[in-house]
This record gives structure tokens, sequence and C-alpha cells, in this order.
């Protein structure tokens, strides 16, 4: 096993990673509107950049994660950093619409590799008694990188534009690669199995074709959830149809981001206790009770306070998400397994926004109703999905692993 002081690094760095992709694909959801107005084109078209971006994301997982399960995590994330950074910063030199979907469809490829190859590193690198809160830790990047890059518009916007925040946006990916070259080591359980003979990736796949069908419908039905409720409420529900101010949507944007960390720490810490499933059925479910305050509002205190409660909620359900699909991989594939079914399930919900704003297009652009639906039925399917699986809470991994697995 590690030492302790690793440990910690690895779980920070693996955070830090995930928080960076975040930052880096939220800042293009807060301007929506700016870059329709620039390239002189609809809100509905550019959606098509984030589409694309979660629709190229299960090449990156499986690429990346292909490449973790042959030459260790570490590398790999490092890679990944840099690339995402990459393709981050050159997004603010986009000379046309076309050619900033492009950059952001490979961005996405970058963005896809991450997650998977970084939770896989973390959860064989910690004790199972710290599985659930470091899962809850590593998923609260997300929402970290969303409220990081609500405080950039906030902060620069006014002044520098949308070009400047994906420049931005790219420096601290430098930062990141290099703390996890110094600080952070390889995966125990990736350098005891690599002793040991090897199992195809093709045949832990096909012996397992049901295990993985059955994680990438509930995947599905976790992002069209989660995206859901993030995709369009700054920029086309706050900002365009109430009129709030820059100012309001971010301060709006940061109270939700709040309820989204404390939801992922919260929930995913009490799975160790109760298990993963009936901290995810019961995070979901419990949601469906605070759409009409979240999406129907018109008020931005009510607003705030309704969007706080959703995504404590939904975030708290995916805070899960990390230990339980770990948990669930056939160790042999692990770095591949759950950044693939996860990013899969996005490429099948990655038409969300779109979807989302077509039907508020009908709807002489109200987006309530498209925002109110998407996360009710969301929770509804993922209750019976996750119901109705299996636990692997107690399943060994790293130095606590047996040479069997």
């Amino acid at each position: 096993m590690l030492t302790r002081s690793q440990q910690q690094h690895t779980v920070a760095a693996c955070f830090l990673s995930w928080t960076l992709d975040a930052f880096d694909f939220f800042i293009m959801v807060f301007v929506l509107a700016d870059i329709a107005k620039e390239f002189d084109t609809g809100m509905t078209a550019v959606t098509i950049a984030i589409t694309l971006t979660l629709a190229a994301r299960p090449l990156g997982a499986l690429l990346f994660g292909y490449m973790a399960d042959r030459i260790g995590r570490r590398r790999v994330l490092i890679l990944n950093v840099l690339i995402f950074t990459a393709f981050e910063f050159v997004s603010g030199l986009a000379p046309s619409l076309v050619t900033f979907i492009v950059i952001r469809a490979l961005f996405g490829v970058a963005m896809g590799g991450e997650w998977g190859v970084g939770a896989s590193l973390t959860m064989e690198s910690i004790p199972a008694k710290w599985r659930g809160m470091a899962s809850g830790f590593l998923q609260a990047g997300y929402p970290c990188g969303y409220l990081l890059a609500s405080l950039l518009y906030w902060i620069a916007f006014s002044a520098v534009g949308w070009r400047a925040l994906f420049m931005i946006g790219a420096i601290p990916g430098l930062f990141v690669a290099g703390y996890i070259f110094f600080y952070v080591q390889e995966s125990p359980d990736w350098l005891q199995r690599k002793t040991h003979a090897k199992i195809g990736t093709w045949e832990a796949i096909s012996s397992n074709w049901q295990l993985m069908i059955y994680a990438i419908l509930i995947m599905t039905a976790i992002n069209f959830y989660a995206h859901g409720t993030q995709d369009l409420y700054p920029s086309a529900f706050l900002r365009v149809q109430h009129g709030f101010s820059v100012s309001t949507v971010s301060k709006i944007a940061i109270v939700y981001s709040v309820g989204a960390i404390l939801g992922c720490i919260l929930v995913a810490s009490l799975s160790q206790k109760i298990g993963r499933r009936r901290a995810i059925v019961g995070s979901a479910l419990l949601s469906i009770l605070v759409i009409p305050v979240w999406a129907f509002s018109d008020n931005p205190v009510y607003l705030g306070i309704g969007a706080f409660f959703m995504q404590f909620l939904v975030q708290g359900c995916f805070g899960v998400v990390p230990a339980h699909l770990n948990e669930l991989s056939p160790p042999a594939i692990r770095g591949m397994f759950p950044g693939f079914v996860y990013q899969f399930g996005n490429f099948l919900a990655a038409g969300n926004a779109t979807i989302q704003s077509l039907i508020a297009d009908r709807m002489n652009h109200d987006y309530s109703v498209a925002l109110a639906v998407v996360p009710f039925v969301g929770a509804i399917v993922i209750a019976g999905l996750v119901g109705m699986g299996r636990e692997g809470r107690d399943v060994k991994m790293g130095g606590e692993a047996t040479p069997a697995q």
C-alpha cells in the first residue's frame, strides 16, 4: 500500500484534474449567447458544440482508458491533462463557428479520458473505508469546476470577453500536470496485476458484456439527469429567459455550485454506511420534490434556493458514481470500464442541450418545462435501474487486492 501522504496526494491530484476538466467545459455554458452573437447564429446552433463535446467523450475514455490499463494510470493522466489544456486554449482562437465546434469536439476526446483514469487511480490507491468520502470528493471536482467557471465569468467576462475566458481557463492545466508528475505514485493495484498474466481487453469485455450494458444504461440516465439541470440553466434560462444580469446569474450559479459540492461529499460519504444503491436512489427521488421551485419560480431568491437543493441532490447522486462503477468494474479493465460506460452514457445523452433548446423554441423560448421534464424522467429511470442492480462495496483493490484479481 502507499503511505498516507502518497494516498492524499493521489486523491488531491485526481480531484484537481477533474475540477480543471469541468472548469474548462463549463466556461462554455456561460457564454453560449455571446458565441452565438459573435458568429451571427442562433443559440441552438451553438449548443451543437456542447453536444459534440459530450459525444466525443466515449472515444477519449476508450483510448486513454485502454492506455491506462496497458502502461499505467499516472502517465496517461498527465498526458490527458496536457492535451485537454491545449484544446481549451485554442478554443479561444477559433475564427469561425465550424472551427470552434471541431475544437470543442477534440476537447471532448481529451475530456473523456480524464475521469475514468483519475477515478481508477484514486480508488485503487486508497483503503476501502475511504472510498465513499473519496468518491464524493473526487466527483465534487465537477461542481467545483462549475463554481470556478461561474466566478471567472463574473469577475472577468465583462472586461475580457468570451475568448479570453477559454485561454485563461487553460493556464492551471500546466500546474496540475506538474503536480501529478512530482507527487503522485502509480496505482498499487495496476502494479500488482502487471506481474501476473494479463487478461486481454476484449476477453474481459466479452465476458462482462451484460454488466457493461447495464452500467451504460445507468450512466445514460444519470447524464441526462445531470446535464438536464446544468447546460442551459445559467445562460438560456436565467440570463435570456429571466433577463437577469451577469452578476445575478453568477451569484445563483455560485449558490448551486456550493450545494452540488456539499451534496457530492455528504451523500457519497453516507453511501459508505447505507450502500451505494440506496444513496443514489434516495437522492434521485428526493430531487423530484425540488423541481417546481427550481424550474418555475421567477424570483431570483427562490430560484437560488431551488437550484441549491436541486444540485445538492443531483450531484449527491453523482458523487457515489466513482466508487460504485470502480467497485463493479472487472479489475483487468478498471482503467477503461468506469470511464467508458460513464462517457458512453454521456454520448447517448449528448443531445440533451439541443433537445431542451428545441422544446423551448416550440414554447416561445420558455425553458421551464424543458428543464423540468428531463430531471423528472431521469430520476425515475435512475431509481429503477440502480435499485435492481448489485452492490460492490466490499470488493478488494490496491494493496488489499488478492493476486487472483
